[in-house]
């Protein structure tokens, strides 16, 4: 199983959400899992992790890990070439480096270059930042390029990030 997980922050809270699905060309979840937590720390520069990782550990504690083969995260792995832990590097190693973690960004990070790659779906003339961990990147990208979907978001991340602001 594949998951993918995103998180919308309000009021002091935070909704976090992953989808479940088998396929990188699945167009429907098998299961969604959804939480709000509150007393959410502030957003620190340069530190997007103490925010997300939280969310995503917590709501990990629904899932059978030893069923998932990726986990699909809304940011980065890493924060430059020289593997500065982002949000996908510091959830690899909260889960004890079993699971592969693909990064998918939707703007730019100037500091990394060699670590990303840049995917265009569809017509769109705006990439998407791909990262990974645990797997090679061009595998990476290009099953994040073959999800289904004809737009530049894939139909299930589009849809998950629908559900995160959904209250």
């Amino acid at each position: 199983m594949i998951l993918a997980f995103d998180t919308y922050y309000f009021d002091n809270k935070a909704k976090t959400v992953a989808l479940q699905f088998g396929s990188w060309d699945d167009a429907e979840s098998i299961n969604v899992y959804t939480e709000i937590l509150e007393g959410i720390a502030g957003y620190e520069p340069g530190a997007f992790y103490k925010r997300e990782l939280p969310c995503i550990l917590s709501l990990l504690q629904q899932i059978d890990l030893n069923q998932v083969a990726c986990i699909i995260v809304d940011g980065f792995v890493y924060l430059d070439d020289d593997k500065k832990s982002g949000l996908g590097a510091h959830l690899y190693e909260a889960i004890g480096q079993k699971i592969p973690i693909i990064g998918v960004a939707k703007t730019n990070f100037a500091t990394i270059e060699k670590l990303k790659m840049p995917i265009y779906r569809g017509d769109s003339k705006n990439a998407l930042f791909i990262t990974a961990i645990d797997t090679d990147l061009q595998t990476a990208a290009t099953n994040v390029t073959n999800m289904h979907g004809n737009f530049r978001m894939p139909t299930l991340l589009k849809k998950l990030d629908m559900l995160t602001k959904e209250i």
